[in-house]
Formats: structure tokens, C-alpha cells, sequence
């Protein structure tokens, strides 16, 4: 078993790790050509290396190493994140079709389906514990392969996977703790240490990106742990509590998709309409976007701590705090009622009249 010190060694482990690895990282990328060029949807003016995700991935391995887990599945999770790793970098470098991308996904996935790692049930209001049966491997399917995909398409600034993936694992860290979720605890503390690593070269403006083999990594094993130490808990709102954490890259993806479709696009063809390019057109600087996310992200992130071991009376106080969130957060990107924003409009004028009051 562990001690809390042998949990801040191993985040420093992942920490340095990463941050020393990034610059090896980095001038690999320039020598194989793995970097990327200015396009429509991208500000910056420069080639930037894209293969930064293998930082985070050898970084957090190291961590983990060092608390020497042991677990049933370790071994499947370990080949999956093998398996997408290995598909993000080939892509990074090579620019796969979505087709040979979402096989290289399944495949990942695969691993943690032969081990038994899958939602075997849910828990919902009113049915409370609702078994799958036949339907547990299709929904840990299209789990893992959604999150895997909505952290990929979140990662369109410089830091916003990096920041948003780091204060979901860091939610999933607390709850491990709660809970005595050791691997969950293990994974997560890995995690978090190498992002935060990657996040000092990747912080705008950043340096290096962390690609497709980043996001796809990270995806993954957020997927993986919240399998493991979500879906096993039996709370009343158990079910929702992993989609509060990841809301923003949930919505992001959700409303991407929908979109999409409406307009006749193919659902995994790329634009610049995602929530951070819509919070940049909207008047928000690079920076003040990504911090806009951070900040509800953690807002969402500490919602679903507060509802996961509440009573029914907080739990709907909870809820409608998280829909009126996601609705203030759907105003700033300009997605809802045609762009307008009454809520977002409202706040700001009694902001203005109460700095107008301390100025007097």
C-alpha cells in the first residue's frame, strides 16, 4: 500500500519526467517532420512539433512505475494505451484516414474488454442499479472510443487538453481518495504529474503540441479510470457523475456532431465552430478562452464531487448549479438562441453597477 508521500513522489516523478522528456520530444518531431503547419483553423504563423503526447505517456508511465501497482487489468490497460499511442503518433506523422484511426480505438479498447474492464451496470435515479447484460461491452465501447475522441477535439488551443484533462483527473483523483480506489489513485496522480509537466511547454504560447498521441492517450485513460472508479460506484446519481466531469469536452463533441449533421457534413470532418474557436470569434483572447474552460471545467469538476455522496435535496440543488452553468458557458461560445445571451448580458450589468458602487 501506499503513503501520501509515496503519491507526491510519484507525481514529481511524472512532473520532471515530462518536462525534461518534452524538449527530447520536440527536436525528435523536427527530425521525423512530425510537426504542425499553419492551416485555416490554426493561429499560429509557424510549424510547431506535434508529437508531444509521447512525453506525457513515457512521463506518466515512469510515475506509475514507481508506486509499482498491481492489478487484474494492468496488463490490458497497459497494451491499450500501447495500441492508441501507437495509432495517435503514425497519425501525428503520417495524417491516418478516420476509419484506420477508429480501428487503431477499437483495438484499445479491445484489450480492456478481453480483461473483464467493462460497465457492467448503471446507476440511475428512480431504477437505481440497471445491469446491461448484453449491452455492457457495446456502451464501454462507445465510452472509451467518445471520451478518447472528445479530448481529441477539444484540443484545438495551446493548453486546452493539457489544462481541461488535468482537472478531470484531478476530480477523479479526490474521489479515488474518498473511495480507496488504488489504481484509480495510482493512474490519476501519474496523469496529472505529466501534464502538468507537458503543460509548461505547451501553455500559450506553446512550443509543442501534444498531438493526436496525446489526446488519444489521455482520452483513453481517462476513459479507463472513470470505468474503474466511477462506473463501480453505486450512489444515486452514479451514472452522471463521470459526464459532469468531462461535460465541456462531452458538449463540445455533442454539439460538433449535431451540427454536423444538420448542415449535411461528414461528423468527422474538421472546422473552426468548436466551442474555443467560438469563444475566440466572440471577442476572447487565446489565453482568456482557455481559462474561460479551465474555470468551468473545475466549477463542473467540484459539482461532481459534491454529488457524488449527496443527499437528494443537494443533489438537485447540484443539478440545476450544472445546468445553469452549462447554459452561462453555451451563451459565452454563442450556441444557443441565435446567439444571443441574455443570462451572460444580465450577469455583466449587475457586475457593472456593483463595481460602480465600490467606486463611489
Amino acid at each position: 500500500m501506499f503513503t501520501y508521500m509515496d503519491l507526491a513522489i510519484a507525481f514529481l516523478i511524472s512532473l520532471i519526467a515530462t518536462l525534461l522528456l518534452t524538449y527530447v520530444v520536440n527536436k525528435f518531431a523536427v527530425v521525423i517532420g512530425a510537426v504542425d503547419k499553419p492551416d485555416y483553423r490554426k493561429k499560429d504563423q509557424k510549424p510547431i512539433p506535434r508529437i508531444g503526447g509521447l512525453a506525457i505517456f513515457a512521463g506518466a508511465f515512469l510515475g506509475a512505475l514507481y508506486l509499482q501497482p498491481s492489478h487484474e487489468h494492468l496488463p490490458e490497460i497497459l497494451l491499450g494505451a500501447l495500441a492508441i499511442v501507437i495509432t495517435g503518433f503514425l497519425d501525428d506523422r503520417f495524417t491516418l484516414r478516420p476509419v484506420i484511426k477508429l480501428t487503431g480505438q477499437l483495438i484499445g479498447a479491445s484489450f480492456l474488454i478481453s480483461s473483464g474492464l467493462i460497465i457492467e451496470y448503471l446507476t440511475l435515479p428512480v431504477f437505481g442499479r440497471v445491469e446491461l447484460g448484453f449491452f455492457s461491452v457495446m456502451i464501454t465501447v462507445f465510452w472509451i472510443v467518445g471520451i478518447t475522441n472528445a479530448i481529441n477535439l477539444i484540443d484545438g488551443l495551446d493548453g486546452l487538453a493539457t489544462g481541461v484533462s488535468t482537472i478531470a483527473l484531478i476530480t477523479i483523483f479526490v474521489m479515488s481518495l474518498i473511495d480507496g480506489q488504488a489504481l484509480v489513485t495510482i493512474l490519476s496522480i501519474a496523469l496529472i504529474g505529466a501534464n502538468l509537466g507537458f503543460l509548461y511547454h505547451n501553455f500559450f504560447p506553446a512550443s509543442i503540441y501534444m498531438g493526436d498521441t496525446g489526446s488519444n492517450f489521455l482520452g483513453f485513460m481517462i476513459a479507463v479510470v472513470s470505468i474503474q472508479g466511477l462506473f463501480k460506484e453505486v450512489t444515486l446519481f452514479g451514472f452522471i457523475v463521470p459526464l459532469i466531469i468531462l461535460a465541456v469536452p462531452i458538449f463540445d463533441t455533442l454539439q460538433a456532431m449535431f451540427r454536423r449533421a444538420y448542415h449535411g457534413q461528414n461528423i468527422m470532418s474538421a472546422d473552426k465552430r468548436h466551442l474555443h474557436y467560438q469563444l475566440i470569434a466572440n471577442g476572447y483572447s487565446h489565453r482568456k478562452t482557455v481559462l474561460i474552460i479551465y474555470g468551468f471545467s473545475a466549477l463542473f469538476g467540484l459539482l461532481a464531487i459534491l454529488l457524488s455522496s449527496a443527499s437528494m435535496t443537494t443533489v438537485l440543488v447540484v443539478m440545476l448549479l450544472f445546468l445553469s452553468l452549462l447554459h452561462i458557458f453555451a451563451e459565452l461560445a454563442g450556441v444557443v438562441m441565435g446567439g444571443k445571451r441574455p443570462v451572460v448580458d444580465r450577469l455583466r450589468k449587475v457586475l457593472r453597477k456593483m463595481e460602480k458602487g465600490k467606486s463611489r
